[in-house]
């Protein structure tokens, strides 16, 4: 299936099978589809948290808000999050980096507020969601982005020091009740002309 008919057939689950188990294989592509993931200079100020544990889902669960049944349900939870502590990321760039990329992200970094500096960083992780999203499909799977999460309590919870997370993505397989199956509910978007202007 191309990619298009991919875009046409994904939709963001409701609910989910929770008794069906995705594969391990899938589980490991999928972290390797986001190993790669792009961001601007390359920065990759991220974390991919992958969550399988129930018990651990389960406290996830408590302080997603309305998307607890989501967490419960999911087979997988992966957890997006960004470099928070600016000091211990910069341990990574000046260790992990090559020079030129260093000198890069530490010419940003000298130019901007540390406000707008953690903004851009958490800008590169929203790439990382959209190729998560695009992904799940491609591997035959369903998911759901949840920005209604608590972030500070999930830090807690993931033993998180350096790293803040963002929002998460519900992996797994649609529930066939789930009211918002395409074939339930089709895909609803503004009129092409409106979106996309070509010059």
């Amino acid at each position: 299936m191309d990619i298009l008919e991919l875009m046409k057939k994904r939709y963001s689950a409701k609910k989910y099978n929770a008794d069906k188990a995705i594969p391990q294989e899938k589980i490991e592509a999928l972290k390797e589809v986001l190993y790669l993931s792009p961001s601007s200079i390359n920065v990759q100020p991220w974390k991919f948290t992958f969550v399988q544990n129930t018990g651990v889902k389960a406290q996830l669960a408590a302080v997603s808000m309305h998307n607890l049944e989501k967490v419960n349900q999911a087979q997988l939870v992966v957890v997006f999050s960004v470099a928070d502590d600016l000091d211990a990321f910069q341990q990574i760039v000046d260790t992990q980096f090559p020079e030129a990329r260093r000198n890069w992200y530490n010419q940003i970094r000298a130019s901007k507020p540390e406000a707008d500096l953690k903004i851009w960083l958490s800008q590169q992780v929203y790439i990382a969601l959209g190729v998560g999203l695009t992904a799940s499909i491609a591997l035959g799977l369903d998911s759901t982005a949840m920005e209604g999460i608590e972030s500070d309590k999930y830090k807690e919870i993931l033993n998180m020091t350096d790293f803040k997370p963002l929002f998460a993505m519900a992996v797994g397989y649609g529930a066939e009740d789930d009211f918002n199956r395409i074939e339930v509910m089709p895909k609803s978007r503004r009129l092409l002309d409106s979106v996309i202007e070509s010059i």
